[in-house]
């Protein structure tokens, strides 16, 4: 089964977050478009971060111990 255009947007600001991408500012309305609200978009964009911040604390504690 395909996913949705609101899914199709979830996953690509999810992947735009991880990678750091500028391409978010394309992503954002594409989700209102697709009708993701403003609190969903911004649900999303939170977890994605704190799934992104979990690797980059690994590598610091690494850092600071060597």
């Amino acid at each position: 089964m395909p996913l949705s255009a609101r899914d199709r947007e979830l996953v690509a600001l999810g992947a735009a977050i991880g990678s750091n991408c500028v391409c978010i500012e394309y992503h954002i309305p594409k989700a209102r478009e697709a009708g993701l609200s403003d609190s969903e978009i911004s649900e999303a964009i939170r977890l994605s971060d704190r799934v992104r911040q979990v690797p980059a604390r690994k590598v610091l504690g690494v850092a600071l111990r060597m």
